[in-house]
Protein backbone atom coordinates (compact mmCIF):
# COMPACT_ATOMS: atom_id res chain seq x y z
CA UNK A 1 0.00 0.00 0.00
CA UNK A 2 1.22 3.62 -0.62
CA UNK A 3 1.58 5.66 1.90
CA UNK A 4 2.27 9.53 1.62
CA UNK A 5 3.64 11.35 5.16
CA UNK A 6 2.15 14.55 4.74
CA UNK A 7 2.73 18.09 6.14
CA UNK A 8 1.89 19.81 7.92
CA UNK A 9 0.44 17.25 10.61
CA UNK A 10 0.26 13.49 11.11
CA UNK A 11 -3.23 14.64 12.38
CA UNK A 12 -4.36 16.15 9.51
CA UNK A 13 -3.43 13.06 7.25
CA UNK A 14 -4.97 10.13 9.27
CA UNK A 15 -8.06 12.34 9.32
CA UNK A 16 -8.10 12.64 5.64
CA UNK A 17 -7.32 8.91 5.59
CA UNK A 18 -10.05 7.70 7.55
CA UNK A 19 -12.18 9.84 5.49
CA UNK A 20 -10.90 8.45 1.68
CA UNK A 21 -10.75 5.07 3.66
CA UNK A 22 -14.26 5.60 4.55
CA UNK A 23 -15.39 6.55 1.44
CA UNK A 24 -13.71 3.25 -0.15
CA UNK A 25 -15.99 1.19 1.85
CA UNK A 26 -19.00 3.06 0.54
CA UNK A 27 -18.34 3.40 -3.04
CA UNK A 28 -20.75 2.50 -5.84
CA UNK A 29 -20.60 3.17 -9.24
CA UNK A 30 -22.38 6.23 -10.20
CA UNK A 31 -26.22 6.08 -11.56
CA UNK A 32 -27.18 6.15 -14.97
CA UNK A 33 -28.68 9.96 -14.04
CA UNK A 34 -26.38 10.85 -11.96
CA UNK A 35 -23.94 13.73 -12.65
CA UNK A 36 -19.95 12.21 -12.66
CA UNK A 37 -18.08 14.68 -9.32
CA UNK A 38 -14.54 15.25 -10.63
CA UNK A 39 -11.39 17.03 -8.83
CA UNK A 40 -9.36 18.38 -10.69
CA UNK A 41 -5.40 18.32 -9.68
CA UNK A 42 -3.19 20.38 -11.51
CA UNK A 43 -4.77 22.78 -14.00
CA UNK A 44 -1.91 24.78 -15.79
CA UNK A 45 -1.63 24.81 -19.73
CA UNK A 46 -2.52 21.19 -20.29
CA UNK A 47 -4.68 20.82 -17.31
CA UNK A 48 -6.87 23.88 -17.94
CA UNK A 49 -7.07 22.22 -21.70
CA UNK A 50 -8.23 18.85 -19.61
CA UNK A 51 -11.23 21.09 -17.35
CA UNK A 52 -12.01 22.31 -20.69
CA UNK A 53 -12.77 19.06 -22.25
CA UNK A 54 -14.24 17.66 -19.16
CA UNK A 55 -16.41 20.55 -19.14
CA UNK A 56 -17.75 20.44 -22.01
CA UNK A 57 -19.47 17.24 -21.25
CA UNK A 58 -23.08 17.22 -19.73
CA UNK A 59 -23.03 14.88 -17.12
CA UNK A 60 -19.43 16.70 -15.79
CA UNK A 61 -19.62 18.32 -11.98
CA UNK A 62 -16.61 20.20 -11.44
CA UNK A 63 -16.63 19.59 -7.53
CA UNK A 64 -12.95 20.93 -7.17
CA UNK A 65 -9.83 22.22 -8.28
CA UNK A 66 -6.20 22.12 -7.02
CA UNK A 67 -2.82 23.77 -7.83
CA UNK A 68 0.30 25.31 -5.74
CA UNK A 69 -0.05 27.82 -8.39
CA UNK A 70 -2.91 30.82 -7.35
CA UNK A 71 -2.68 32.20 -11.00
CA UNK A 72 -3.37 28.81 -12.56
CA UNK A 73 -5.85 27.82 -9.28
CA UNK A 74 -7.13 31.78 -10.36
CA UNK A 75 -8.30 31.09 -13.93
CA UNK A 76 -9.54 27.51 -13.23
CA UNK A 77 -12.11 28.69 -11.36
CA UNK A 78 -13.02 31.09 -13.28
CA UNK A 79 -13.67 28.89 -16.19
CA UNK A 80 -15.62 26.98 -14.05
CA UNK A 81 -17.85 29.57 -12.72
CA UNK A 82 -18.16 31.05 -15.83
CA UNK A 83 -19.90 27.19 -17.12
CA UNK A 84 -22.27 27.48 -14.20
CA UNK A 85 -20.19 25.31 -11.61
CA UNK A 86 -19.12 26.04 -7.96
CA UNK A 87 -15.73 23.82 -7.40
CA UNK A 88 -14.08 24.19 -3.99
CA UNK A 89 -10.43 24.83 -3.82
CA UNK A 90 -7.37 22.96 -2.66
CA UNK A 91 -3.70 23.46 -2.52
CA UNK A 92 -3.28 20.19 -1.21
CA UNK A 93 -4.39 17.27 -3.32
CA UNK A 94 -4.56 15.24 -0.21
CA UNK A 95 -7.74 17.43 1.56
CA UNK A 96 -9.23 17.19 -2.24
CA UNK A 97 -8.54 13.64 -1.90
CA UNK A 98 -10.74 13.42 1.42
CA UNK A 99 -13.82 14.82 -0.19
CA UNK A 100 -15.86 11.51 -0.20
CA UNK A 101 -18.46 13.07 -2.97
CA UNK A 102 -15.73 12.91 -5.47
CA UNK A 103 -15.74 9.86 -7.90
CA UNK A 104 -12.88 10.82 -9.73
CA UNK A 105 -10.12 12.88 -10.24
CA UNK A 106 -7.49 14.09 -13.09
CA UNK A 107 -4.03 13.96 -12.30
CA UNK A 108 -2.35 17.07 -15.03
CA UNK A 109 0.96 17.61 -12.88
CA UNK A 110 4.77 17.68 -13.95
CA UNK A 111 5.87 13.80 -14.58
CA UNK A 112 7.00 13.34 -11.20
CA UNK A 113 4.00 14.31 -9.46
CA UNK A 114 1.90 11.70 -11.28
CA UNK A 115 2.65 8.49 -9.21
CA UNK A 116 1.81 9.93 -5.73
CA UNK A 117 -1.79 11.43 -6.17
CA UNK A 118 -2.45 8.57 -8.34
CA UNK A 119 -1.95 5.83 -6.27
CA UNK A 120 -3.53 7.48 -3.23
CA UNK A 121 -6.64 8.32 -5.14
CA UNK A 122 -7.08 4.79 -6.07
CA UNK A 123 -6.71 3.86 -2.24
CA UNK A 124 -8.93 6.27 -1.30
CA UNK A 125 -11.89 4.94 -3.91
CA UNK A 126 -10.90 7.25 -6.86
CA UNK A 127 -10.78 6.48 -10.29
CA UNK A 128 -8.12 8.87 -12.10
CA UNK A 129 -7.13 10.32 -15.57
CA UNK A 130 -3.85 10.85 -15.36
CA UNK A 131 -1.59 12.70 -18.11
CA UNK A 132 1.23 10.87 -20.35
CA UNK A 133 4.04 9.88 -19.77
CA UNK A 134 2.09 7.43 -17.08
CA UNK A 135 5.34 7.91 -14.54
CA UNK A 136 8.59 9.59 -13.89
CA UNK A 137 10.17 5.91 -13.56
CA UNK A 138 9.48 2.27 -13.97
CA UNK A 139 8.92 1.29 -10.44
CA UNK A 140 6.29 4.44 -10.04
CA UNK A 141 4.48 3.31 -13.15
CA UNK A 142 4.40 -0.66 -11.80
CA UNK A 143 3.06 0.57 -8.53
CA UNK A 144 -0.16 2.84 -10.28
CA UNK A 145 -0.51 -0.13 -12.24
CA UNK A 146 -0.59 -2.73 -9.81
CA UNK A 147 -3.14 0.20 -7.15
CA UNK A 148 -5.42 0.60 -10.25
CA UNK A 149 -5.97 -3.38 -10.28
CA UNK A 150 -5.69 -4.15 -6.63
CA UNK A 151 -8.48 -0.93 -5.74
CA UNK A 152 -10.46 -1.91 -9.40
CA UNK A 153 -10.63 1.51 -10.22
CA UNK A 154 -11.17 2.58 -13.47
CA UNK A 155 -8.19 4.38 -15.27
CA UNK A 156 -7.51 6.50 -18.03
CA UNK A 157 -3.80 8.15 -19.38
CA UNK A 158 -3.83 11.45 -21.21
CA UNK A 159 -2.64 10.18 -24.48
CA UNK A 160 -5.49 11.65 -26.57
CA UNK A 161 -4.46 10.96 -29.98
CA UNK A 162 -5.16 7.28 -29.48
CA UNK A 163 -8.75 8.27 -29.65
CA UNK A 164 -8.88 11.73 -31.83
CA UNK A 165 -9.39 10.28 -35.10
CA UNK A 166 -9.65 6.97 -36.26
CA UNK A 167 -6.40 7.37 -38.27
CA UNK A 168 -4.45 5.53 -36.03
CA UNK A 169 -7.71 2.70 -36.14
CA UNK A 170 -6.89 2.27 -39.71
CA UNK A 171 -3.06 2.36 -39.50
CA UNK A 172 -3.71 -0.67 -36.88
CA UNK A 173 -6.11 -2.62 -38.98
CA UNK A 174 -3.66 -2.46 -41.96
CA UNK A 175 -0.90 -3.77 -40.42
CA UNK A 176 -2.57 -6.34 -38.63
CA UNK A 177 -4.23 -7.30 -42.46
CA UNK A 178 -0.67 -8.60 -43.29
CA UNK A 179 -1.00 -6.89 -46.45
CA UNK A 180 2.17 -4.58 -45.81
CA UNK A 181 3.82 -8.04 -45.65
CA UNK A 182 6.25 -9.20 -42.78
CA UNK A 183 7.50 -6.08 -40.67
CA UNK A 184 10.76 -5.92 -39.00
CA UNK A 185 11.86 -2.60 -38.59
CA UNK A 186 9.73 0.62 -37.81
CA UNK A 187 11.12 4.02 -37.39
CA UNK A 188 9.79 7.07 -35.52
CA UNK A 189 10.46 10.37 -35.10
CA UNK A 190 9.61 13.74 -33.56
CA UNK A 191 11.38 17.00 -34.28
CA UNK A 192 11.83 19.04 -31.73
CA UNK A 193 13.82 22.19 -33.20
CA UNK A 194 17.06 23.47 -32.06
CA UNK A 195 15.83 27.22 -30.45
CA UNK A 196 16.94 27.39 -26.88
CA UNK A 197 14.26 27.15 -24.17
CA UNK A 198 13.11 30.57 -23.15
CA UNK A 199 10.89 31.95 -20.38
CA UNK A 200 9.60 35.34 -19.72
CA UNK A 201 8.94 34.13 -16.20
CA UNK A 202 10.77 36.79 -13.38
CA UNK A 203 13.65 34.91 -11.57
CA UNK A 204 11.82 35.35 -8.26
CA UNK A 205 9.06 32.63 -7.28
CA UNK A 206 5.70 34.00 -8.44
CA UNK A 207 3.69 35.32 -5.12
CA UNK A 208 2.20 32.64 -3.67
CA UNK A 209 3.66 29.96 -5.71
CA UNK A 210 4.59 27.03 -3.50
CA UNK A 211 7.57 25.65 -5.12
CA UNK A 212 8.81 23.80 -2.27
CA UNK A 213 5.73 21.85 -2.55
CA UNK A 214 5.99 21.31 -6.25
CA UNK A 215 9.20 19.97 -6.18
CA UNK A 216 7.71 17.19 -3.84
CA UNK A 217 9.93 13.72 -4.42
CA UNK A 218 12.14 15.29 -6.49
CA UNK A 219 16.09 17.12 -5.02
CA UNK A 220 15.59 19.96 -3.49
CA UNK A 221 16.70 22.86 -6.01
CA UNK A 222 16.91 26.48 -6.31
CA UNK A 223 14.47 28.14 -8.24
CA UNK A 224 15.02 29.17 -11.33
CA UNK A 225 11.97 30.57 -14.07
CA UNK A 226 12.89 27.78 -16.68
CA UNK A 227 12.26 24.84 -14.26
CA UNK A 228 8.74 25.07 -13.01
CA UNK A 229 5.66 24.86 -15.14
CA UNK A 230 5.91 23.97 -19.12
CA UNK A 231 9.68 23.80 -19.15
CA UNK A 232 9.89 21.14 -16.19
CA UNK A 233 10.08 18.76 -18.84
CA UNK A 234 13.93 19.90 -19.72
CA UNK A 235 14.91 19.06 -16.26
CA UNK A 236 16.04 14.96 -15.31
CA UNK A 237 14.41 15.77 -12.06
CA UNK A 238 10.93 16.32 -13.30
CA UNK A 239 10.97 14.46 -16.51
CA UNK A 240 12.97 13.19 -19.64
CA UNK A 241 12.99 15.73 -21.92
CA UNK A 242 10.73 16.53 -25.34
CA UNK A 243 11.57 12.09 -26.07
CA UNK A 244 9.54 10.81 -23.42
CA UNK A 245 7.14 13.74 -23.99
CA UNK A 246 6.39 12.63 -27.11
CA UNK A 247 7.48 8.96 -26.71
CA UNK A 248 3.69 7.82 -25.51
CA UNK A 249 2.16 9.72 -28.53
CA UNK A 250 3.83 8.44 -31.89
CA UNK A 251 4.66 4.61 -29.87
CA UNK A 252 1.02 3.75 -29.13
CA UNK A 253 0.20 3.45 -32.51
CA UNK A 254 3.32 1.09 -33.11
CA UNK A 255 2.41 -0.75 -29.99
CA UNK A 256 -1.04 -1.24 -31.15
CA UNK A 257 -0.69 -2.05 -34.40
CA UNK A 258 2.15 -4.54 -33.26
CA UNK A 259 0.84 -5.49 -30.14
CA UNK A 260 4.26 -5.25 -28.85
CA UNK A 261 5.05 -6.25 -25.08
CA UNK A 262 8.30 -6.04 -23.39
CA UNK A 263 11.50 -5.04 -25.23
CA UNK A 264 14.57 -7.19 -24.98
CA UNK A 265 17.36 -4.12 -25.34
CA UNK A 266 17.70 -1.01 -25.42
CA UNK A 267 20.46 1.62 -26.65
CA UNK A 268 20.60 5.54 -27.48
CA UNK A 269 22.81 8.13 -27.91
CA UNK A 270 22.53 11.88 -28.65
CA UNK A 271 23.24 14.94 -26.84
CA UNK A 272 22.60 18.90 -26.28
CA UNK A 273 24.12 19.70 -30.02
CA UNK A 274 21.95 23.00 -30.52
CA UNK A 275 20.35 24.12 -27.14
CA UNK A 276 22.76 26.47 -25.32
CA UNK A 277 19.94 27.57 -22.34
CA UNK A 278 20.05 25.51 -18.77
CA UNK A 279 18.12 23.17 -19.41
CA UNK A 280 19.77 19.70 -19.17
CA UNK A 281 17.71 16.77 -21.43
CA UNK A 282 18.74 16.31 -24.78
CA UNK A 283 17.42 18.13 -27.72
CA UNK A 284 19.01 15.15 -30.56
CA UNK A 285 18.18 11.48 -29.54
CA UNK A 286 18.60 8.11 -31.56
CA UNK A 287 16.86 5.47 -29.90
CA UNK A 288 17.12 1.71 -30.70
CA UNK A 289 14.48 -0.90 -28.82
CA UNK A 290 14.74 -4.11 -29.77
CA UNK A 291 12.04 -6.78 -29.24
CA UNK A 292 11.53 -10.16 -30.53
CA UNK A 293 11.36 -9.73 -34.29
CA UNK A 294 11.29 -6.19 -34.80
CA UNK A 295 13.96 -3.40 -34.31
CA UNK A 296 12.16 -0.27 -33.59
CA UNK A 297 14.09 3.45 -33.64
CA UNK A 298 12.47 6.63 -32.23
CA UNK A 299 14.53 9.49 -33.64
CA UNK A 300 14.34 13.10 -31.51
CA UNK A 301 15.88 15.68 -34.39
CA UNK A 302 15.67 18.94 -35.81
CA UNK A 303 13.60 18.31 -38.72
CA UNK A 304 11.45 15.81 -40.39
CA UNK A 305 12.63 12.69 -41.44
CA UNK A 306 13.87 13.06 -44.84
CA UNK A 307 11.94 11.70 -47.82
CA UNK A 308 8.95 11.87 -45.23
CA UNK A 309 9.00 15.62 -44.99
CA UNK A 310 5.13 16.03 -45.81
CA UNK A 311 3.82 14.24 -43.20
CA UNK A 312 5.25 16.92 -40.45
CA UNK A 313 7.31 16.81 -37.92
CA UNK A 314 5.92 13.63 -36.26
CA UNK A 315 5.55 10.13 -37.47
CA UNK A 316 5.99 6.58 -37.78
CA UNK A 317 7.38 4.25 -40.77
CA UNK A 318 6.40 0.52 -40.44
CA UNK A 319 8.51 -1.17 -43.29
CA UNK A 320 6.54 -4.28 -44.58
CA UNK A 321 8.45 -6.85 -46.99
CA UNK A 322 5.77 -5.72 -49.36
CA UNK A 323 5.08 -2.21 -48.71
CA UNK A 324 6.00 0.42 -46.22
CA UNK A 325 2.93 2.52 -44.62
CA UNK A 326 4.23 6.25 -43.26
CA UNK A 327 1.62 7.66 -41.14
CA UNK A 328 1.55 10.88 -38.59
CA UNK A 329 -1.60 11.67 -35.90
CA UNK A 330 -4.10 12.15 -38.94
CA UNK A 331 -3.13 10.37 -42.11
CA UNK A 332 -1.29 8.12 -43.18
CA UNK A 333 0.00 6.42 -46.75
CA UNK A 334 0.99 3.26 -48.42
CA UNK A 335 4.59 3.53 -50.23
CA UNK A 336 5.47 0.76 -52.76
CA UNK A 337 8.96 0.62 -54.44
CA UNK A 338 9.95 4.13 -53.63
CA UNK A 339 6.48 5.41 -55.27
CA UNK A 340 3.26 6.53 -53.25
CA UNK A 341 0.28 3.83 -53.74
CA UNK A 342 -2.52 5.72 -53.35
CA UNK A 343 -4.61 2.85 -54.69
CA UNK A 344 -3.42 -0.27 -52.66
CA UNK A 345 -5.83 -2.03 -51.21
CA UNK A 346 -7.01 -1.47 -47.25
CA UNK A 347 -9.19 -3.71 -45.44
CA UNK A 348 -12.69 -3.29 -44.62
CA UNK A 349 -12.34 -0.92 -41.07
CA UNK A 350 -13.03 -3.25 -37.99
CA UNK A 351 -11.84 -1.42 -35.13
CA UNK A 352 -15.12 0.85 -33.44
CA UNK A 353 -14.84 4.30 -33.69
CA UNK A 354 -13.91 5.99 -30.32
CA UNK A 355 -16.36 8.36 -28.37
CA UNK A 356 -13.55 10.02 -27.44
CA UNK A 357 -10.55 9.85 -24.95
CA UNK A 358 -12.71 11.85 -22.41
CA UNK A 359 -16.02 10.29 -23.03
CA UNK A 360 -14.77 6.97 -23.05
CA UNK A 361 -13.17 7.48 -19.50
CA UNK A 362 -16.36 8.80 -18.07
CA UNK A 363 -18.92 6.12 -19.76
CA UNK A 364 -16.36 3.47 -17.75
CA UNK A 365 -17.15 4.97 -14.69
CA UNK A 366 -20.76 4.51 -15.17
CA UNK A 367 -20.12 1.04 -16.37
CA UNK A 368 -17.23 0.03 -14.19
CA UNK A 369 -15.28 -0.97 -17.22
CA UNK A 370 -11.43 -1.17 -15.74
CA UNK A 371 -10.22 -1.88 -19.18
CA UNK A 372 -9.94 1.54 -21.08
CA UNK A 373 -8.33 1.40 -24.35
CA UNK A 374 -5.30 3.40 -22.52
CA UNK A 375 -5.76 2.52 -18.84
CA UNK A 376 -2.78 3.05 -16.51
CA UNK A 377 -1.73 -0.86 -17.21
CA UNK A 378 -1.12 -0.21 -20.65
CA UNK A 379 0.07 3.41 -20.54
CA UNK A 380 3.04 1.63 -17.95
CA UNK A 381 3.72 -0.84 -20.70
CA UNK A 382 3.70 2.02 -23.44
CA UNK A 383 5.95 4.18 -21.30
CA UNK A 384 8.24 1.36 -19.91
CA UNK A 385 10.35 1.28 -23.00
CA UNK A 386 10.25 5.26 -23.58
CA UNK A 387 11.81 5.33 -19.69
CA UNK A 388 14.58 2.66 -20.66
CA UNK A 389 16.00 4.25 -23.53
CA UNK A 390 16.27 7.29 -21.56
CA UNK A 391 18.09 5.19 -19.05
CA UNK A 392 20.19 3.72 -21.47
CA UNK A 393 21.14 7.44 -22.76
CA UNK A 394 22.02 8.21 -19.59
CA UNK A 395 24.35 5.29 -18.86
CA UNK A 396 25.97 5.47 -22.70
CA UNK A 397 25.33 1.90 -22.76
CA UNK A 398 23.11 -0.83 -24.25
CA UNK A 399 21.10 -2.37 -21.69
CA UNK A 400 19.13 -5.97 -21.64
CA UNK A 401 15.61 -6.35 -20.02
CA UNK A 402 14.04 -8.83 -17.90
CA UNK A 403 10.69 -7.62 -17.82
CA UNK A 404 9.46 -10.58 -15.26
CA UNK A 405 11.19 -8.87 -12.83
CA UNK A 406 11.06 -5.55 -14.45
CA UNK A 407 15.22 -5.21 -14.17
CA UNK A 408 17.67 -4.91 -16.47
CA UNK A 409 20.23 -7.57 -16.84
CA UNK A 410 23.63 -7.56 -15.12
CA UNK A 411 23.76 -3.90 -14.75
CA UNK A 412 22.93 -2.93 -11.03
CA UNK A 413 23.50 0.65 -11.76
CA UNK A 414 21.13 0.78 -14.56
CA UNK A 415 18.69 -0.99 -12.78
CA UNK A 416 19.41 1.50 -9.68
CA UNK A 417 17.63 4.27 -12.37
CA UNK A 418 14.64 2.57 -12.47
CA UNK A 419 13.24 3.94 -9.04
CA UNK A 420 14.62 6.98 -6.88
CA UNK A 421 14.45 7.80 -3.42
CA UNK A 422 11.72 9.94 -2.65
CA UNK A 423 12.87 14.07 -0.73
CA UNK A 424 11.17 13.49 2.82
CA UNK A 425 8.80 13.39 3.97
CA UNK A 426 6.81 11.80 0.42
CA UNK A 427 7.26 7.81 0.22
CA UNK A 428 5.73 5.12 -2.03
CA UNK A 429 5.86 1.94 -1.75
Amino acid sequence: MATIFPTPSRRDFLRASATAISYKALAAPVGPNDKISLGFIGVGGQGTSRLREFMRMPDVRVAAICDLDPRHLTRAVDLAKAAGQSPETFTDFRKLLARKDIDAVTVVTPDHWHAIPTVHAFEAGKDVFVEKPLSFTVAEGRAMADASLRHKRVSQMGNHIHNTTGNYRRVVEMVKSGKLGKITRVHAWKASGTDNVKTTEPATIPPGFDYDFWQGPAPKKPYTPLRSHFNFRYFWDYSGGMFIDFWCHISDVVYWALDLQAPLSVSSTGGKYFQTDETETPDLVDAVVEYPNLLYTFSLRPNPLPGFEHMGNIGAVFEGTEATLVTNYTKNQVWVKGKLAEDFPRPEPSIPDSPGHVREFLDAIRSRNLDTTCNVRYGHRLSKAGLLANIAYRTGERLHWNDEHEQFTGNKAASKMLHREFRKPWRLK
